[in-house]
């Protein structure tokens, strides 16, 4: 980009940044030192320290929870919403195992779902196994679930989100699970959940290439609660949807980090197949790893919206997944979801400037959204690490889709964000 051009994008952004945003007295913005003591940051915002490795550095104000989606209704399908999403959500930093084995597979987040619920994530993806008479949330040895790799009983997580489903009744929550259960394991243990209940059924799932139902019309009907298997086989049996009939998702892990590229799963249809109305954008190393979350969880992620929109057949990602959601330099994954929420409903910049859902409505930033602080612009950025460049913020080529009405020609300005 030209030196020119840069800079007046840094400008822009930045006096629109301190211009519209009003914060409460003293409480301190994104980027801002802080004290985790003190609670110094403002709402949706935590103290953390993200100067790999994390916990050396100063500690700064990061964005842990995205606008809400639904922030200007809920009258569009469910295909033209973006839901931040956590891998392996059940893999908390410091868990014991019930069992009184000490687990050493590595973690990928670091607060329980609950938390994750309660801070806007609602994309949770499980791996199911079979395991000491019960289903178990776990990572594999060698294939298969040991005590010292097995975090939690699914039925424990699944009772979490029962709860928040019955507290938040206007709230969806798409689960994907990565399936190595026996036939009518999952279904009993979602039975004694409670879940059943809030269960979106299969024969309301859209035919291929249509949209899916308005998400004002899944929640009246308390259809608030998706659930995914890696299984073809119990879709027919159990009435559990089997993902690539519906989904199309980007390689996991390092393999899916090369620049320029968003290559599929092997399990998923190519990217670029429209007959699925659904996206899920995976954005995480193989092995996790809390400083490269810091490094890439802002500016490289929403670089990476753009890759993964131009490989999906010019289609914004519904479901953003990484590890360690709240580790950023900033605006982190809750940053890049308000952009998915932008584009995919108004066809602005991020949800933050949209007025309504029709498209092309833009405004400037909303006061909801946690800014960054000018006086934290200047700052240099936590350094990226391995992995995908630290990219700048989405330029204003950014073409929209037939899923997201054209975006203005001004500079994108991304609340939260430090500008490139």
């Amino acid at each position: 980009m030209p030196t020119s051009r840069r800079l007046l994008q840094q400008r822009l952004a930045a006096a629109i940044i301190v211009a519209s945003v009003t914060v409460a007295s003293g409480a301190a913005l994104v980027g801002d030192l802080c004290s985790a003591a003190a609670a110094s940051c403002g709402a949706g915002l935590r103290c953390t320290t993200c100067v790999p490795p994390p916990g050396t550095g100063p500690a700064a104000c990061a964005r842990t929870t995205p606008l809400d989606p639904k922030m200007h209704g809920a009258a569009l399908p469910f295909n033209r919403y973006s839901w931040l999403t956590t891998h392996n959500s059940f893999a908390i930093v410091g868990t014991k195992s019930p069992l009184g084995s000490a687990i050493i597979s590595p973690p990928n987040q670091e607060d329980s779902v609950s938390s994750q619920l309660r801070n806007g994530v609602r994309g949770l993806m499980l791996d199911a196994y079979d395991f000491n008479n019960d289903v178990w949330l776990c990572h594999s040895f060698a294939g298969k679930c040991l005590a010292f790799t097995a975090y939690v009983p699914a039925l424990t997580v699944l009772k979490d989100i029962e709860a928040f489903l019955a507290s938040n009744p206007s709230e969806v929550v798409t689960v994907f699970i990565e399936d190595y259960t026996a036939p009518g394991s999952l279904s009993n243990v979602f039975n004694a959940a409670g879940l059943t209940k809030y269960w979106f059924p299969v024969d309301r799932m859209p035919a291929p290439g249509k949209d899916w139902p308005l998400l004002k019309d899944m929640i009246a009907d308390n259809h608030r609660l998706i659930v995914f298997t890696s299984k073809q086989g119990k879709q027919g049996t159990e009435g559990l949807a089997y993902q690539w009939d519906y989904v199309v998702e980007n390689q996991y892990g390092s393999q899916g980090l090369v620049d320029g590229r968003c290559p599929s799963r092997a399990e998923s249809k190519p990217m670029d197949s429209t007959a699925q109305s659904l996206i899920l954008m995976n954005f995480f190393t193989t092995n996790p790893s809390q400083s490269w979350a810091c490094g890439n969880n802002s500016a490289p992620l929403v670089s990476r919206l753009r890759t993964c929109y131009d490989a999906s057949a010019k289609r914004w990602p519904n479901f953003i997944a990484v590890d360690f959601y709240m580790r950023s330099g900033g605006g982190g994954a809750p940053l890049a979801t308000d952009v998915a929420n932008g584009r995919l409903q108004c066809g602005c910049d991020t949800i933050a400037h949209c007025t309504t859902t029709k498209s092309g409505t833009c405004a400037m930033p909303s006061s909801s959204a946690p800014a960054a602080s000018p006086r934290a612009a200047g700052a240099a950025a936590p350094s990226p690490g391995p992995g995908p460049a630290a990219a700048a913020s989405p330029s204003p080529s950014m073409s929209s889709s037939p899923r997201a009405a054209p975006a203005p020609a001004a500079a994108p300005v991304l609340v939260g964000a430090a500008p490139s």
